[in-house]
Formats: structure tokens, sequence, C-alpha cells
């Protein structure tokens, strides 16, 4: 269902262009490097052991076999410089609509600011969502993220709701 997208995409940020892609197998590394690189998915654990990389493998691999998930990655000169994760969720609420949940929104440290999330963040709003007839976009975002929220807040996101987890 998301292997519908057409992609890859060319998106340009501030600081040069880039092409947004599915990830693929080969990326796993990139993508526990970009994970646990971000000090708050450290502290829960994220933070790149060689004993953890089979189940990051592991779950690449659920997103890529199940058709309402895709995992996407930014490269530019060969390399990974970001990623995000969609899931098209259907539900009852909103009069049936169907949901695109954004998840594991990652920058490479050294080009955050350079505009490559915004990039990315308004190709899902701009081209994705409607590609897949969505209705409305969701992400949660840590409480401690006070700069992600203000990122999401200028791309027109608003806070909504209240999030509750237990950890099992």
């Amino acid at each position: 269902m998301l292997t519908a997208l057409e992609l890859p995409a060319g998106l340009s940020a501030r600081d040069g262009a880039f092409i947004l892609r599915a990830a693929e197998p080969s990326d796993a590394d990139a993508l526990i490097a970009l994970i646990s690189s971000d000090p708050i998915s450290a502290a829960r654990g994220d933070v790149a052991s060689a004993a953890d990389r089979d189940a990051y493998v592991g779950a690449l691999e659920a997103i890529q076999e199940d058709p309402r998930n895709l995992q996407l990655v930014a490269e530019r000169d060969g390399g990974v410089i970001a990623t995000l994760q969609l899931t098209l969720i259907p539900g009852l609420a909103r009069r049936g609509a169907l949901r695109l949940q954004v998840e594991t929104v990652r920058v490479r440290d050294d080009l955050r600011s350079a505009g490559i999330g915004g990039a990315m963040m308004r190709w899902v709003s701009e081209v994705a969502a409607p590609a897949l007839g969505a209705r409305m976009i969701q992400l949660t975002s840590d409480a401690a993220r006070i700069d992600a929220h203000r990122f999401y807040e200028r791309l027109g996101y608003a806070p909504s709701h209240v999030g509750f987890k237990l950890s099992l």
C-alpha cells in the first residue's frame, strides 16, 4: 500500500538537494547510528550496541514486509542523512478517517537546521498523505523534545492530545 508512493523523490533543503527513498537492508547501520545519536533515544537504550543489531534489522524487515509501513531514508552523495517512518492507520473515528502516523524523524546531527527535516515533512503532507488518501497526519514527540515541538508547530502541526505509554 505505502509502496505505491512514487519513490525515490528528489527534495531540496537550504543546504542542497537530496533523495528520499525506501530504506533497504543495507541501510540498517546508518539507521541505527541516526537513532542512537539522539540523547533521548540513547537514554532509552538505543546505544548502537552490536548485541542489539539483530533486533534493529528484524524491526526493519518487519516494517518492509508490512504494506501499511514504510521506513524512508534521505540520501545525499551515497550516504544516509535522515530517516522517518510512515504508518497508515485505518480507524473508525472521524467518520472512518485514514491517518498517516509519522515516527522516528531523525536528521544527522551535523545537518540539523539545514531544512532537511522540514523538506521531508512537507513531502509527507503535500505528496504522501494525499496520494494515500490520508485525511490526517499525526505524530507524537517526547515531552522533553522542546526544539522538535517548535519545529512541528512551525510546520502547522498543533499539539492536541496527551499521550500515555506503558513499558512492558
